[in-house]
This record gives structure tokens, C-alpha cells and sequence, in this order.
């Protein structure tokens, strides 16, 4: 992002005081993260998302009820937050292609262990709660 926002600075967008905006997108975004791993330790299951076939439950409470996702969602809030304080177009563009990456990447294979190791509670978690927001 930061490249890109050298590498055209004619897409820079005209935010007022874009560093306090950052700071408070980027502490949202934290937050949802942080909320999101808290709940993964306080039910002693697997934060790694290099090891999804170690989860220990599947965990549905809290802000689980609202994302499946809220460790990646709080991760794209504070990608938001950078090219928010890089006042670039062009930066906010790759948001898109970090989500695209981490559904591919990430999550389905994620998704797959999850419903070897939960079956239908899983399938009907799935169908009940979105996988960003």
C-alpha cells in the first residue's frame, strides 16, 4: 500500500487530519481482533490458523455471532486504516485483493477442516452467521 501510494501520488485522496482517523479505524480494528482471539483462548482452542484441525470447539458466542471471521475482519479494518492514513485511491484498492486472498487461502481450507471436525453444527453455524459481516 505504501508503495503505491509513492508510486501515484495523484491519487491522493483529501482526507483532514488522516492520522486521527487512522489511529481510531486502526483501534477499531484491533479491537475486533482482539475480541475475536480472547474468545478463541478463553475456549482453549487453536489461534494458529496454520493449524485449524487442533480446534479444540467450535466457538459461536460473543462477536462470533455476528462474523466468522473476526480475527481477518479486524486485520482488513486496520489495512483500512493504513491507506486511510496514506490518503491514497489506489491503496484502498488492494483491501479488496486482501480479502479475495484470505477467503481463497485462508479461509476455505480453514472452512474444510472445520466441517471434518464439526459436521453439521458447523454447516449450520456456517449458514446462520457470514463469514466477514
Amino acid at each position: 500500500m505504501w508503495s503505491v501510494a509513492q508510486l501515484v501520488p495523484s491519487a491522493a485522496l483529501p482526507f483532514p487530519r488522516p492520522a486521527t482517523l487512522a489511529i481510531v479505524v486502526a483501534a477499531v480494528g484491533f479491537g475486533i481482533a482482539l475480541i475475536g482471539v480472547l474468545q478463541f483462548w478463553r475456549a482453549s482452542t487453536t489461534i494458529n490458523p496454520h493449524t485449524p484441525q487442533k480446534s479444540a470447539q467450535l466457538v459461536e458466542h460473543g462477536i462470533y455471532r455476528f462474523s466468522r471471521n473476526p480475527m481477518y475482519l479486524g486485520l482488513a479494518v486496520v489495512l483500512l486504516a493504513w491507506a486511510l492514513y496514506l490518503t491514497n485511491a489506489l491503496s484502498l484498492l488492494l483491501i479488496p485483493g486482501f480479502i479475495v486472498y484470505i477467503n481463497r487461502f485462508q479461509i476455505l481450507p480453514e472452512e474444510r477442516h472445520m466441517r471434518a471436525l464439526f459436521g453439521q453444527p458447523f454447516d449450520e453455524y456456517a449458514a446462520r452467521v457470514r463469514r466477514w459481516i
